[in-house]
């Protein structure tokens, strides 16, 4: 693995030791995937900020190494495990919060946007064709990859830390060309719903794992696009797809002899019925991701004239800037439950509080039994909520 004369300055210790730990983890990253060197990056998003996934050992590496670093560019954070002021809303303990609260301060120390959302790319960090950058979430990397041509890998928040630190990251994986073409086709009869592409991406990720398909019969727009990625990243491991005359590079791809795997309504049925445990949750929670504005006007619009008859908690998860910019429908969706910024139910610690969950996200459905010992119902908004209704 080649540095150059100022990488191996930053590997000797004489930029500082928080810029030679993080060096040294890029190194060391490298090495393992045979890269041949670092290539510079536009942006960074880390993942790591909720105290439930990093807890006191997470704390005390951010203390370390935020002692004398910047990063060296435009970085946003991950949702966190609470909105910062409406965590007594969501029965989160006073402690948890204290120390979330510490741990946005570290990542502010370092330069960090704290804007806290899985979907950076709807906002104020969008990087371009071609960019390479260090991502951390996977439904976010599987977007940019995708529907923007950006160049990533499936990044741990560590290693998306240390590259925004150093500016750089290893060439290796997907920021080659070569690594990006399609392994499978996928043949793909759905209707244009978001809760069908939800369902799409269960299917696929689940039959191919960690492959690369190139779709074929789907057109998404950016909701449907963004539910797809996280669902194939979260049930299989899905870090790139191709949408024939959609996204920016399938028009290069041979795709010649390539498997191909269709998908219906009979594999999205057994999607949909691997994802249900249980009838009746306990708590209701859309954003995963994180909700846009198109779908805070959508799920408004189908509450306005109605009310909730059941004693079933709500939550829509949003980031900081759609909910300023929706002040109509946030008005109509708070009758329900709290609009809630910065956070997600899946790195909250809502089992301190629920034990049955819905949601209409795939990738929350997968996580939820593991991350938050839930047992789930996964659905559409529209059927998750008539039976509130």
């Amino acid at each position: 693995m080649y540095l150059n004369r100022e990488e191996e300055s930053i590997l000797q210790g004489e930029r500082g030791p928080g810029l030679q730990k993080a060096m040294e983890l890029l190194v060391a990253l490298g090495k393992v995937y045979e890269a041949d060197g670092l290539v510079p990056i536009s942006s960074a998003h880390l993942s790591g900020a909720s105290y439930k996934t990093i807890g006191e050992g997470g704390i005390a590496f951010l203390e370390d190494i935020s002692r004398d670093v910047k990063v060296k560019v435009p970085s946003t954070l991950n949702p966190l495990g609470m909105d910062r002021e409406r965590w007594s809303e969501m029965h989160v303990p006073e402690h948890f919060a204290s120390r979330q609260l510490k741990i946005i301060d570290l990542y502010a120390r370092m330069g960090v946007r704290t804007s806290c959302s899985c979907t950076p790319y709807t906002g104020e960090n969008v990087p371009r064709f071609g960019d390479h950058v260090a991502w951390a979430e996977s439904s976010a990397l599987s977007f940019v990859n995708s529907m923007i041509g950006a160049r990533t890998n499936r990044e741990g928040g560590p290693g998306a830390l240390a590259a925004a630190l150093v500016g750089k990251t290893a060439n290796y994986g997907l920021h080659m060309t070569e690594n990006r073409r399609p392994t499978v086709i996928i043949e793909a009869q759905i209707e244009e719903d978001p809760f069908q592409y939800t369902l799409l991406g269960q299917a696929v990720g689940k039959a191919i794992g960690n492959g690369i398909p190139f779709f074929r019969g789907i057109r998404p727009d950016l909701e449907c696009a963004k539910t797809l990625a996280a669902a194939m990243a979260a049930s299989g491991a899905v870090a790139m797809f191709h949408v024939e005359g959609l996204t920016p590079e399938a028009v290069s791809q041979d795709v010649d002899g390539l498997e191909r795997v269709s998908i219906g309504r009979d594999e999205l049925r057994v999607a949909h019925d691997s994802l249900q445990q249980i009838e009746e949750p306990e708590l209701l929670a859309f954003g995963c991701p994180h909700l846009t504005v198109k779908e805070m006007k959508e799920m408004a619009e189908f509450l306005r004239d109605k009310r909730k008859t059941k004693d079933v908690d709500i939550w829509f998860c949003t980031s900081r800037e759609v909910r300023e910019a929706c002040p109509d429908e946030v008005a109509v969706l708070e009758r329900f439950g709290p609009v809630l910024a910065d956070t997600c139910m899946v790195v909250a610690p809502i089992e301190t509080h629920y034990k049955n969950s819905g949601s209409n996200s795939a990738k929350a459905a997968n996580y939820l039994p593991t991350l938050c010992s839930q047992k789930v119902r996964c659905d559409s908004f529209q059927r998750l909520m008539e039976a509130v209704l």
